[in-house]
């Protein structure tokens, strides 16, 4: 048995070569004679999610700007959207930068009117990759995203700017979060319902509370439609993944609009044993009451039966190849998550100035897992020790209201948008487990009887919580002058956990925290279409998910962070091109650390910092080509972070945190190379991460290509062959020192896709 070696080859310098000139592409390439008789990429007409009378509330779903002329507004907005299909915006659905993106601010604004990182993943984007999950989507599209993603987490966790997992890169679904427990989220999952998705880097906690110092990722659904609009597409890959997807939207009278999306698939998985199958349904319906009026009632169910491979044993401190599609969960073993959203959205147009949003929700959340988790070579014995008989129900339920008001006017002579408002909930969590979560047992490497779930533990209800959250929030721009605007915000989190310990009493607690998140930045545009932005921000995170707080951890305050960024943002040549430069600092406090003179006793002491560069690029090019690329380069590390090794305390201060790279490049190339027919391909390259906070065991560095041809044989069909991790490379996506969990192989996928 030979071990695979994951050291980079000259390709990866190659491949970082390309990222790297394809950010610094050279000016006098931009300036192409337009006379010139080429071939181009025929436009893409990006499809507003709800091309009704008024949009929908800027924090979550708006396309557009708010309605600004009342009625009279309204009444042209009626007119334009029988006349047309949809209004069309740049030439690529991946330039976005005159785009709005209500997840960076609250009052409606551009990626180039907002002074930080925000990018916008639209779904023709998406569909044209091939990208199913949000994990795909995010993590090859956005600049310095990557995925850490395990059954244990729901496979929904993130990394991006040196920052890791649910608690510190927090996950919404149309501006809606479901408050994370003991680590894990698991919706949303699938990519057919969303119109896109916008990704915010850097703390976000002014935007959304406590628990995104990282960065925040909005999943936008696919809102009703005044325009009949139907689609379906169907896909099988080598993995015997069987993919059924449907769309239909349109109005019922010109009063009422609807929108069903529905997307079902079963497949073998890509280890033995290992059939997954997943369903997600999403349904609105839109009612203008009056022109400046209107609700939208959605309801949105996921219910999967996800992949129960938890990783490959690491053996010499690599993988084995012949144990790569080993699966060594017990046979009996299962998983299955599901979520439900329903949600009632009110936008009222109260004047020409004022605006009212609303939005209504109740969220559910049930989970069960029994599996077997942890595995290690056991070298003395040649064989696989198997340990964490693990047995866990959750069941969640989240009920609240976030409204907010927005006003637009002036304050002594200058042009000032103000919005304010509240966010409310309640969170009702019961975690039922096995706990400690006992049993071993050993199997040969190669050739095992899986065995059944047995454990020596009873599954019984451990603890519940219940927490009640309020939050304040406000945020202002004002216009100094036509080219230079200020932009500020602040939000108070009132959080308060009741928790009842169902086997040991005296273990409850009641405990309330207080945080405040605020920014301010600036942003200059010297000519048109051209930003210049900074921005300093603060954000607080939970030393552990809030709803599950440990008995343990109950006497310790939130952690606090502050970031300052700069940057630089650019559309060009006529709208062909645009570009973006990012440089930021954060520093992160009151982490949980071990005292340097006593082991064992825990403080809050720690500290951890990151500082990077970011830049992203995008061409549509004559003969039919298209550019998108995007690189991050990332310093991260712990300043002050004392852990108990044996009962010494070591301090890992220059050591980087546990699944953190360096170096993160996404370059995708698309040519249409003949007429109703094209071709892309992309690459994305990933830095080495470590698995132990010594950093002594690293996944190595890789780089994954995908690739897809896409043939038109007319206007509404269209037929696409794929293949992903076109080279068949092995490579770790997370784990620690005794197994990694494997990317998924070589997969070729065909697919139909049908509008009607």
């Amino acid at each position: 048995m030979n071990s695979v070696s994951f050291r980079a080859s000259r390709r990866t310098s190659l491949l970082y070569s390309v990222a790297l000139s394809s950010v610094l592409w050279p000016l006098d390439a931009w300036s192409q004679s337009s006379t010139q008789t080429s071939q181009k990429l025929d436009p893409v007409v990006v499809t507003n999610p709800t091309p009704t009378v008024t949009p929908l509330p800027s924090n979550s779903t708006n396309d557009s700007r708010s309605a600004r002329g009342g009625k009279k507004r309204a009444a042209t907005a009626a007119a334009t959207t029988t006349s047309a299909t949809v209004p069309t915006t740049p030439a690529a659905p991946t330039l976005t930068l005159n785009q709005t993106a209500g997840s960076g601010s609250r009052l409606n604004l551009t990626r180039l009117e907002t002074p930080a990182s925000v990018e916008i993943i639209n779904a023709e984007t998406i569909a044209e990759r091939g990208q199913h999950s949000v994990i795909d989507a995010v993590t090859q599209n956005a600049t310095g995203f990557t995925a850490s993603p395990a059954p244990g987490n729901g496979s929904l966790s993130f990394n991006t700017r040196g920052f890791t997992g649910n608690s510190t890169v927090m996950t919404l679904y149309d501006g809606t979060r479901l408050y994370v427990g003991a680590g894990t989220l698991t919706f949303p999952f699938d990519t057919w319902s969303a119109q896109r998705i916008e990704v915010l880097r850097g703390p976000a906690s002014v935007m959304y509370g406590e628990g995104a110092i990282g960065g925040a990722i909005n999943v936008i659904s696919k809102m009703p439609l005044t325009v009949q609009r139907n689609e379906a597409e169907v896909s099988l890959d080598s993995n015997m993944t069987k993919r059924l997807a449907v769309d239909s939207g349109g109005p019922i009278n010109k009063d009422v609009s609807y929108r069903v999306t529905a997307i079902g698939n079963m497949s073998d998985g890509w280890v033995e044993r290992d059939k997954t199958s997943n369903v997600a349904v999403s349904a609105a319906v839109r009612v203008q009451a009056s022109d400046t009026l209107s609700w939208t009632l959605s309801t949105d169910y996921g219910d999967r039966s996800p992949s129960r491979y938890f990783g490959t044993p690491v053996i010499n401190g690599g993988i084995i190849e012949s144990l790569r599609f080993k699966n060594y969960n017990v046979g009996d073993s299962n998983i299955r998550y599901q979520d439900s959203w329903n949600q009632l959205r009110t936008e009222w147009q109260v004047t020409d100035s004022i605006t009212i949003h609303n939005a209504l929700y109740y969220l559910n959340s049930q989970r069960h897992w029994r599996d077997v988790e942890s595995y290690a070579w056991n070298p003395a014995k040649g064989t696989i020790d198997r340990s964490s008989y693990i047995e866990i129900f959750h069941n969640q339920q989240q009920v609240g209201d976030r409204m907010d008001a927005t006003f637009r006017g002036h304050v002594l002579g200058l042009k000032n948008e103000f919005v304010a408002g509240f966010d409310v909930n309640r969170i009702d969590f019961t975690h039922t487990n096995n706990s400690p979560f006992s049993g071993t047992s050993s199997v040969n490497p190669w050739s095992f009887d899986p065995g059944v779930f047995l454990s020596p533990i009873p599954t019984v209800p451990s603890f519940n919580t219940v927490t009640n959250q309020y939050a304040l929030f406000a945020e202002d721009r004002l216009s100094l002058t036509d080219q230079w605007t200020l932009i500020g915000g602040v939000r108070q989190d009132e959080p308060v956990i009741n928790r009842t310990d169902l086997i040991t009493p005296a273990n409850g607690f009641v405990k309330s925290f207080s945080a405040t998140s605020w920014r301010v930045g600036t942003v200059y545009n010297p000519v048109k279409d051209l930003a210049l932005y900074g921005q300093y921000s603060t954000a607080v995170d939970p030393v552990g998910n809030l709803i599950t707080l440990a008995t343990t951890q109950k006497d310790f305050q939130l952690s606090t962070g502050k970031q300052a960024e700069i940057g630089i943002k650019q559309s060009f040549w006529q709208g062909r091109g645009e570009w973006t430069l990012a440089g930021y600092q954060i520093v992160k406090n009151n982490l949980l650390a071990r005292d340097p003179n006593n082991p064992a006793l825990t403080q809050q002491i720690g500290q951890q910092s990151s500082r990077g560069v970011e830049a992203s690029i995008g061409l549509v090019l004559d003969h039919g080509w298209r550019i998108d690329a995007n690189t991050a380069w990332l310093r991260a590390k712990y300043d002050d972070f004392v852990q108990s090794v044996n009962g010494v305390a070591v301090n890992f201060a220059g050591n980087v945190p546990v699944n953190v790279p360096q170096q993160v490049s996404n370059v995708w190339l698309t040519w249409a190379f003949a007429p109703n027919w094209s071709v892309n391909g992309g690459v994305q390259i990933v830095g080495k991460t470590f698995a132990d906070n010594a950093n002594t065991l690293a996944h190595p560095a890789y780089n994954v290509v995908n690739t897809g041809v896409q043939w038109k044989p007319d206007a509404n069909t269209t037929l696409s062959l794929r293949v992903y991790n076109l080279f068949d490379k092995i490579y770790a996506t997370s784990g620690g020192t005794t197994q990694w969990l494997l990317g998924m192989p070589r997969t070729a996928e065909l697919a139909l896709n049908v509008k009607f």
